[in-house]
């Protein structure tokens, strides 16, 4: 393949894309640059289909690679790539949602992207870097697909929007957007941000698309002039009779099946409807019977009635309106050890929010390929199988709950307090103990529920629903306010909206469809708006503000600020001082670089300890200063003397009293108490003392007798001023 290289600036940034010979095995590859960020993406599929399945079967693996970024990082046993990270699953989940929607999804051939970071230049964020390589790797090979998609971020500073913001200009904006789509439409957005309007949303979303469509049309340029013929595979398509059978005898069925409001006797019609289809289209087609194209055929009657009874009758399976939401009900306080709990429930969907608080040590360290950093605030999500009353091995979080959890922490972090406000390390577990939908946004609810009962100091309350939409081929559409299992299954979009009464806090858009057009996302803001306000009503019934005191099975956590250059000094050499006083107290001791140290005890005792140790240990000492200490070593030349924790200072011989004295040991032995005046502290800061020079140690009398033996003492010779002697 002869390697050719293309290039679109976009906002004064140029991507370059690269095609070569580098992965000639798989069907499509392509290398894509942004700044000194490379990545490569490959596209593959398999030749046959999968045995048994039941769904369209693709897999997106972005791959980190630490040489990218010049690190050696890993344990001290495993130097290598392990599990993916959390940044890389969420990459993982941001090119499959923009993607899968430009698929037939009655493929039944699996289709593997694989993308490979190769260089990481910590100014341009891979992501946006490895959707288009993935839009492209697909386009350019002979994988049946209909893209090519693109995607943008979008920052907001001061009003104004920022084109793919670097890092540090991330880090200044009070919103972080990414939008993805077609030429036509919007299919994915994922966006964090500070209390945004709706209408600014919108109009962020708006603006970031037009560069979006830049991004597609510059690949259709490419695809145009090196794009391999698609080859044909076999679809799912069921046969003529099996359409016709379903329709005469089985339509009616399952429409009473599914439009019942209890999920558990909807799941148990619909079971037997659909065990009674399969049977049925086994005798009609003996020879031929095909289960994954009846099965297909069921869902998809599934579908159709739905669309239909929603778009044209306003008609949802439990019989709500179109923008109403599910009962709800949230409780608080209801474990008695955790620190804080909140019980939100939504229908069929209830979420249990714990909140555990430790000390500014106890925060993750995050240690990536691109992102180094510590987390105070971990908001972790559990979907154990029996909240669908299912049964299936729990081997920790998917890509599911990393998603899901880093949605619903993206919704609360503006509302969180500062560092300095509330030092403390909180980490958040949902736990999904009913799922009918939507569960990410009961467990924002849940969860702002939780740190208020603890007595955080949240700003505000902050809620979520998921919205939906039916479409028909008319153009025809219905936004749904609160979708549940067969809307979110059958139905167009999962649009989930989290927020304050004042603003917008984290979306997140998947679409089944081509996309969305900017009147439905403003249709959809809209409604999702009216229905937060009404689950905020319910919340702040229940708790309005955040609890005066903490929860008293909460530690407690001080800060002390002290010189910089004393850290040296608590800490001791090897540990020892700080190892000592937590062992003293019992207490937790976190020390930063700019002298804040935090100490966290669960007793009060333990904390006015610690916090006098570390006084004693990190004081400023000055000459002049009158202390007291205890005398630990006696030397030919002095005494040392303890004037705090892990702290000397040299009393000099002839510091000792007014006159001469021979032994240190006439004045002092081990283990005095003696009070001490600070006569100097040198340059390398060391403490001199002087016991003569404290006020009222000694008697009048005794400095005048001092005066004297001095003067009668033989002063030393006069040495002859000159340079030095002469050697021989």
């Amino acid at each position: 393949m002869e390697s050719k290289t293309y290039s679109h600036s976009l906002a004064g940034k140029t991507f370059l894309v690269e095609l070569n010979n580098w992965a000639e095995q798989a069907s499509g590859s392509v290398l894509v640059r942004l700044g000194d960020t490379v990545v490569l993406a490959t596209a593959v599929m398999a030749k046959n289909q999968r045995e048994g399945g039941d769904f369209f079967p693709l897999t997106v693996d972005y791959e980190e690679r630490f040489y990218a970024a010049g690190k050696i990082l890993g344990s001290r046993f495993i130097k290598r790539e392990t599990r993916p990270s959390e940044e890389a699953i969420l990459v993982d989940r941001l090119i499959d949602r923009s993607i899968r929607p430009r698929f037939d999804l009655r493929i039944r051939n699996e289709v593997q992207i694989v993308v490979t970071a190769l260089s990481i230049d910590d100014q341009n964020d891979p992501d946006i870097v490895a959707l288009l390589a993935s839009s492209l790797a697909l386009s350019l090979s002979d994988i049946p697909w209909q893209g090519p998609v693109a995607g943008v971020r979008v920052g907001r500073t001061d009003g104004k929007y920022i084109l793919n913001p670097l890092y540090e200009e991330r880090a200044k904006t009070d919103l972080d957007l990414i939008v993805s789509g077609t030429g036509e439409r919007i299919n994915m957005i994922e966006a964090g941000a500070n209390e945004i309007s709706e209408e600014d949303f919108a109009s962020a979303v708006e603006w970031g698309y037009e560069f979006v469509k830049e991004l597609v049309a510059f690949q259709e340029k490419i695809i145009k002039e090196r794009a391999r013929p698609k080859i044909s595979v076999k679809l799912v398509e069921p046969p003529q009779e099996l359409k016709n059978l379903i329709k005469k005898e089985f339509s009616t069925k399952i429409e009473e099946a599914i439009y019942t409001s209890v999920k558990k006797e909807m799941r148990a019609k619909e079971a037997a409807v659909k065990e009674e289809w399969l049977k049925r289209a086994k005798e009609i087609l003996p020879e031929t019977f095909d289960k994954s194209s009846a099965e297909f055929l069921f869902d998809e009657e599934i579908n159709q009635i739905l669309h239909r009874r929603i778009i044209e009758k306003g008609e949802r399976p439990d019989g709500r309106k179109t923008d109403e939401i599910r009962e709800l009900s949230a409780s608080v306080a209801l474990l008695p050890r955790v620190h804080g709990s909140g019980l939100f429930m939504r229908g069929e969907t209830h979420a249990l929010a714990t909140l555990t608080l430790g000390a500014p040590g106890d925060q993750q360290i995050v240690e990536g390929m691109e992102v180094r950093t510590k987390k105070s605030f971990l908001l972790h999500y559990n979907f154990p199988p029996y909240s669908t009353g299912e049964t299936k091995p729990m081997r920790g979080p998917g890509r599911r709950e990393i998603g899901h959890g880093a949605l619903a922490a993206k919704a609360l972090m503006p509302l969180l307090p500062s560092k300095d406000e509330f030092p403390y390390t909180m980490r958040i577990v949902s736990e999904i103990l009913s799922s009918n939908g939507s569960t990410s946004q009961a467990s924002i609810c849940a969860a702002s529920l939780a740190l208020m009962d603890a007595g955080v100091p949240l700003k505000k309350h902050a809620a979520g629903a998921a919205m939906g939409l039916m479409l028909n081929n008319k153009g025809e559409y219905k936004v749904l306010t609160d979708i549940q299992g067969p809307e979110d299954h059958h139905g167009d979009m999962d649009f989930k909206v989290g927020g304050t009464r004042d603003g917008i806090t984290a979306v997140q858009l998947d679409v089944k469809i081509d996309g969305l057009t900017l009147p439905m996302i403003r249709d959809t803001l809209a409604q999702a708006h009216e229905s937060r306000l009404k689950i905020l009503d319910l919340m702040e019934s229940v708790l309005s503000e955040t609890r005066p005191e903490l929860s008293p099975w909460a530690p407690r956590v001080n800060i002390l600020k002290i010189n910089p250059e004393k850290i040296g000094a608590l800490i001791g050499p090897g540990g020892k001082v700080i190892n000592d006083i937590i062992a003293q107290t019992g207490a937790q001791i976190d020390i930063e670089d700019d002298g804040t140290v935090f100490i966290t005890s669960d007793t009060e005792d333990g904390m006015k300890k610690a916090m006098s140790l570390i006084k004693q240990v990190t004081r400023e000492i000055k000459a002049g200063e009158l202390l007291e200490g205890k005398v630990t070593r006696i030397l030919d030349f002095g005494a040392m003397v303890e004037i705090g924790p892990r702290q000397d200072g040299l009393i000099h011989i002839s510091e000792l009293a007014p006159w001469h004295v021979e032994r240190v040991t006439d004045i002092v032995n081990l283990g005095d108490i003696l009070p001490v005046k600070v006569k100097n502290i040198d340059e390398q800061g060391r403490v001199n003392l002087s016991l003569k020079d404290v006020p009222g140690k000694y008697s009048d009398e005794e400095v005048e007798r001092g005066r004297e033996e001095r003067a009668q003492m033989p002063r030393e010779p006069h040495r002859p001023r000159g340079g030095r002697p002469k050697r021989f």
